[in-house]
């Protein structure tokens, strides 16, 4: 099974980041829910550079917040998946004009640069996967800002979530790579048509 992410076990990168970002947990001191205290851990995470949180290279992004209906940690991820079968079986709709699928570098998924687009235009498809992390799996939030305790519950907060959307996106990520569909034609390319 794929691993949709992973984290950085060799650097303590993160640690330092936590304790450097120690005012954002403000509001989670001591809060039943660790709700807010994991959407910050995880923020943090994912915004290091270089990067703390590894991603499978289809994941674009995935975010956490404390879902405003129960309080429980909704994850959201946005997969790049290839076109669906409407429109890579039958290419009329492109015109001949060079539809360009997700630009990859290294098998990377990337935004297609200003350049890129003013060649051919881009249809980047999207899978976008919104689930709650179970509240029993989270670690509990501290009581307040003792730098040793709060980078504990961080790194054990972030390790949950990824095991969590590991098993929740490793099957579709596998399934992804398994059965990929063709890739559009190159700029330029006569469009496959269907026999009449």
């Amino acid at each position: 099974m794929k691993a949709a992410c992973w984290l950085d076990q060799e650097s303590d990168r993160y640690g330092a980041a936590v304790r450097q970002k120690i005012a954002e947990f403000a509001e989670t001191w001591g809060d039943v829910a660790s709700t807010g205290f994991a959407a910050t851990a995880w923020r943090i995470a994912t915004e290091l550079e270089p990067a703390y949180l590894r991603r499978h290279p289809r994941v674009i992004s995935a975010t956490c917040r404390r879902n405003t209906w129960d309080g429980t940690l909704t994850c959201e991820a946005a997969i790049a998946a290839p076109w669906p079968a409407e429109l890579s079986g039958n290419r009329h709709w492109t015109q001949d004009r060079g539809w360009r699928d997700w630009p990859q570098t290294f098998g990377q998924y990337l935004t297609p640069t200003d350049h890129d687009v003013v060649r051919a235009p881009h249809l980047r498809t999207q899978l976008l996967v919104a689930a709650t992390i179970p509240p029993d799996h989270l670690p509990p939030t501290p009581p307040g800002p003792a730098a040793d305790e709060v980078e504990h519950a961080a790194r054990r907060a972030v390790a949950v979530i990824a095991r969590e959307l590991n098993d929740l996106l490793g099957p579709l990520l596998t399934q992804l790579e398994r059965n990929p569909r063709p890739t559009p034609p190159a700029a330029g390319s006569a469009p496959a048509r269907s026999g009449s």
